[in-house]
C-alpha cells in the first residue's frame, strides 16, 4: 500500500509515541536478538517478540511457511457461507488488505477508535500497542471449495489436492476436520495471533464462519537449523532434519509447486496436510526411559540417533528398533520423501474422563502430498511404535498459492478472478 505513510491510521508501535520502522526480518534473519546494557553489564539477548520484528508480507510465496517458526500459532478453518462467487472475490480483497496491514503491525482499516460512534470500529482494538512479533497469515483452499455447482472453480481443481485415505488408527473427529478456506496465523505473541483471525474473521462475517480453530503453543519443529530443535510433549527432539527455511534447492524440490503443474494458479504454491493428534500423556508418564527411547530411537538428553552421540549426526537405521519412529520417517526409508513441518503443541482441558487433552498440532507442507505426506504416513500407521501412545483425530488438507506479489495483488487472484 504506496500511501501508506501518508494516510494510513497509526500503527500499533506509533500509538505509543514510538518513533521509526519495525525490524523487517526475513526467514534467514528473522528470530535474531537485540541486546541491552544495564548497569554496564550486558542483559540476556530480547527475545523477537521485544524487537518488534516485522516478517514482510509481499513476495513469491506466502509467508509462513518456510519463515522461522514462531512461538504460537492460531489455526482456523472456515466454512464459505455465502453462493455468490463475486462475495468470495471481494472477501479474499479484504483479507488481504487486513493481512497486510495487521502483518506490518498497524490497525486494520480506519482503527479501533476516532471512527464514528455509532458504528463498530473496523478493528476490534486488543492488539492496540502489540508489536507485530512476526505475525504471519497463510491463506488455503481445501477440495469442498472446487465441489461442483458451487464457484465454477470445480475444473480448476489441483490434481495434487487429493482426499487423505483412511489411515490405520484414525478416530478422526468431522467436526475437527475439512474446511473451505484456512488462515494459519503464527507470531511470537499470542494475543497477535488470535487478534489476527478474529478480526479476518469479523471481516468475513456472512461469508465465512468458523469450522473448526486450534491455537498452538511450544513448536514442535524448526525451519531455523541453527537453533535448538523444539521438544514435543513426550519431551523428546523431533524433526531434526527438518528442510530449512534458506535451504532454497530442497524447498524447490520438495515443497514449493513448478510451474509445470496441472494447474498453473499453483505455481509457487503448496499443499498442506493438518492433523490434530491426540497424545497419551498419562500413558506415555508412566513408560519406562528405555521404552520410551526405544519408540523414538532416539536418547531422551541430546536427542542423538541410537549408537551416535550428537542430535544431528546421521542415524544408522538399521542399528534402530524396527518399529522406531525415526527409522519408520526417515527420508532413507521413505524413497527421499521429504516434509516441512511447522508443528505446535497444543492443551484444551480435559478429555472428561480426568485426562488431558493434549498432544500435536501437526502442520506440514510439501509439493505433493500423494509422494509427500501420504506414503510415509502409510508406513507410520502401520508399524510405528508410537501408535500406541497417539492417536489422528483431526485432519484437513489445503491447496496454498503462491504469495501476494504487491499491493495491487490478493490472496488466490488467479484462481477466482
Amino acid at each position: 500500500m504506496g500511501d501508506e505513510a501518508n494516510s494510513s491510521p497509526p500503527s500499533r508501535r506509533s500509538l505509543l509515541g514510538w518513533g521509526g520502522a519495525g525490524l523487517a526480518l526475513g526467514a534467514a534473519a528473522a528470530g535474531g536478538t537485540v541486546a541491552a546494557l544495564r548497569d554496564g553489564d550486558s542483559a540476556p539477548p530480547a527475545s523477537a517478540s521485544d524487537t518488534g520484528a516485522a516478517v514482510p508480507f509481499h513476495g513469491p510465496h506466502q509467508a509462513g511457511i518456510a519463515t522461522a517458526v514462531q512461538d504460537r500459532l492460531h489455526f482456523a478453518a472456515f466454512d464459505v457461507t455465502t453462493e455468490d462467487r463475486t462475495e468470495l472475490v471481494q472477501l479474499l480483497k479484504d483479507w488481504t488488505r487486513a493481512a497486510e496491514r495487521m502483518t506490518a503491525g498497524h490497525t486494520v482499516g480506519e482503527g479501533a477508535y476516532g471512527g464514528l460512534d455509532v458504528s463498530p470500529p473496523d478493528d476490534t482494538g486488543e492488539a492496540l500497542g502489540l508489536k507485530p512479533s512476526r505475525l504471519t497469515l497463510t491463506v488455503g483452499f481445501g477440495p469442498s471449495l472446487f465441489a461442483k455447482g458451487r464457484f465454477g472453480l470445480e475444473g480448476k481443481r489441483p490434481a495434487a489436492l487429493v482426499d487423505l485415505p483412511k489411515f490405520p488408527g484414525d478416530n478422526l473427529d468431522p467436526a475437527r476436520s475439512g474446511g473451505d478456506l484456512c488462515v494459519q496465523a503464527c507470531a511470537d505473541d499470542p494475543q497477535v495471533a488470535v487478534h489476527a483471525i478474529r478480526n479476518l474473521a469479523r471481516i468475513g462475517f456472512g461469508k465465512v464462519s468458523i469450522r473448526w480453530s486450534q491455537l498452538g503453543f511450544g513448536k514442535t519443529s524448526s525451519t531455523t537449523p541453527g537453533a535448538q530443535t523444539p521438544r514435543n510433549l513426550f519431551g523428546f527432539k523431533d524433526g531434526t532434519i527438518n528442510i530449512a527455511g534458506t535451504d532454497t534447492a530442497t524447498l524447490d524440490k520438495h515443497v514449493w509447486v513448478p510451474q509445470q503443474d496441472d494447474a498453473a494458479w499453483m505455481s509457487g504454491g503448496s499443499y498442506l496436510v493438518a492433523r490434530r493428534i491426540s497424545m497419551r500423556i498419562e500413558v506415555w508418564d508412566r513408560t519406562s526411559l528405555k521404552e520410551q527411547e526405544d519408540v523414538f530411537g532416539r536418547d531422551k538428553g541430546e536427542g542423538a540417533p541410537y549408537g551416535k552421540s550428537h542430535e544431528r549426526d546421521a542415524p544408522n537405521l538399521k542399528a534402530l528398533p524396527p518399529t522406531s519412529h525415526v527409522r519408520l520417517a526417515h527420508p532413507d526409508t521413505n524413497a527421499g520423501a521429504r516434509l516441512l513441518r511447522r508443528g505446535y503443541s497444543f492443551t484444551d482441558g480435559t478429555d472428561g474422563l480426568g485426562r488431558l487433552d493434549a498432544g500435536l498440532f501437526f502442520l506440514a507442507y510439501q509439493r505433493d502430498m500423494r509422494d509427500g505426506f501420504i506414503p510415509v504416513q502409510k508406513r507410520l500407521a502401520r508399524s510405528d511404535a508410537l501408535n500406541e501412545y497417539i492417536q489422528h483425530v483431526g485432519s484437513a488438507v489445503f491447496a496454498i498459492p503462491p504469495g501476494v506479489r504487491d499491493k495491487d495483488d490478493w490472496w488466490g487472484r488467479a484462481l477466482v478472478s
